[in-house]
C-alpha cells in the first residue's frame, strides 16, 4: 500500500488555515508549522500577561485540521468562540485561553498543542516554528528616511518600502519536532498569508531556513491574491516582488512550484517577470483559478484543493 504524501505547511493566520483545509482532502499526513510573532488582539494580551507563545495562529491551524465528524467540528467551533463583554475578557477566543492555560501550567508548548489536538481528533499535527515568542523588526524606507519598527502589528501597518526584516530574538529555539517534519517531508508549502508576519519568519529563523534548504522535499510557494494598495502589508506589490523579498534573505533557496491565481498575473509583463524569478530558483509557474467568488481577496478552498491535488500527483514527481 502506497504511503500518504507527507506535507509540511509553513505560515500563519487565515492563509495557512486555508491551505490546511485544502490539503486535508489530499493526505492525512499534514504538519502545520506556525509562526509565533503575533502581538495584537487576544494573542498579544495573553502573550504579554503570561509570557507564552501567541496562541491565535496555532488555534486557527488546529481548528482547520479537526476531525471531519460531529465531535471534531463541534470542538473546533468551541475553540474558535470569542467572548463578548464590556470587561477584560472581551475578544478572547476560548482556544487561546485553553492553550495559554496548558502552557502556563506545564511550560511545554508542544505538549500543550498536542493535548488540544487530541481533543479535536486532529488530522495531522500542529507545531510552533519556535519555542520562544518572537517579534519582527523591519527597516522601511519612508520617503527619504529609514524607519525601524518592531512588532507584527507595527510592521504590518508601516507604509513605505521594506528594506529588511529581522527576528527578535535573532536565534530563538527552533522546535525539534518541526525540524524532523521538514527533514522527512515530500512537499513543503509556503503561504498564502501576510508576507511579513506569516511567511517570512520561517525564512528569517536561520535554523529553520537551513532545515528547509537541506530537506529533499519539493517546495511550493502559494502566492497571495491581489489586494488594494491600502489593504495590507506589501499589498500592491507583484508576485515577483513577494518572491524577491524571500530571495533577498535566502538567495540560494530552491523553489519547485510557484502557484499563482490568474488575476495576479493578468498582465503578461507580471507573468513574464514572475517566470524569470521562479526559473532562476529552478522552478516553474502554475497559473490557476484560485480566487473565491464570494470573497475575492481570499482563496477558494475547493479550488486550492484541486490545484494542489494535481501538483501532488505522483506522476509529477518523476
Amino acid at each position: 500500500m502506497e504511503r500518504p504524501t507527507k506535507v509540511v505547511s509553513l505560515g500563519g493566520g487565515h492563509g495557512l488555515a486555508a491551505t490546511l483545509r485544502a490539503l486535508r482532502g489530499i493526505t492525512p499526513d499534514i504538519t502545520a508549522i506556525v509562526t509565533v510573532a503575533d502581538n495584537g488582539g487576544s494573542s498579544g494580551r495573553l502573550r504579554e500577561e503570561f509570557d507564552v507563545l501567541p496562541p491565535g495562529d496555532l488555534r486557527m491551524a488546529l481548528a482547520a485540521l479537526c476531525a471531519d465528524d460531529e465531535w471534531g467540528r463541534g470542538w473546533a467551533e468551541i475553540l474558535q468562540y470569542r467572548f463578548h463583554s464590556a470587561g477584560e475578557m472581551n475578544g478572547h477566543a476560548l482556544g487561546n485561553l485553553l492553550l495559554s492555560a496548558l502552557w502556563n501550567r506545564d511550560g511545554d508548548p508542544v505538549t500543550g498543542i498536542d493535548r488540544v489536538a487530541e481533543l479535536l481528533k486532529l488530522q495531522g499535527r500542529v507545531l510552533p516554528m519556535a519555542l520562544d515568542p518572537l517579534d519582527i523588526e523591519g527597516i522601511f524606507l519612508v520617503g527619504d528616511r529609514e524607519e525601524k519598527v518592531r512588532g507584527q502589528v507595527e510592521v504590518a501597518t508601516t507604509k513605505g518600502a521594506v528594506k529588511s526584516l529581522h527576528l527578535i530574538p535573532a536565534e530563538p529555539r527552533f522546535a525539534p519536532e518541526a525540524a524532523a517534519a521538514i527533514a522527512n517531508a515530500d512537499w513543503i508549502t509556503f503561504g498564502p498569508g501576510s508576507w511579513f508576519s506569516s511567511v517570512m519568519p520561517h525564512l528569517l529563523l536561520r535554523a529553520e531556513a537551513d532545515a528547509i534548504a537541506q530537506s529533499p522535499a519539493k517546495k511550493i510557494v502559494i502566492f497571495n491574491l491581489p489586494e488594494p494598495k491600502s489593504a495590507s502589508e506589501f499589498a500592491g506589490s507583484s508576485t515577483a516582488d513577494h518572491l524577491r523579498l524571500i530571495l533577498n534573505h535566502i538567495p540560494t533557496l530552491h523553489i519547485d512550484i510557484a502557484l499563482v491565481d490568474c488575476s495576479s498575473v493578468a498582465d503578461q509583463r507580471h507573468l513574464d517577470d514572475l517566470k524569470e524569478v521562479v526559473e532562476s530558483c529552478g522552478g516553474a509557474v502554475i497559473v490557476a483559478d484560485l480566487r473565491s467568488d464570494e470573497d475575492p481577496i481570499h482563496h477558494d478552498v475547493t479550488k486550492l484543493n484541486s490545484a494542489l491535488s494535481h501538483i501532488f500527483n505522483p506522476s509529477l514527481l518523476r
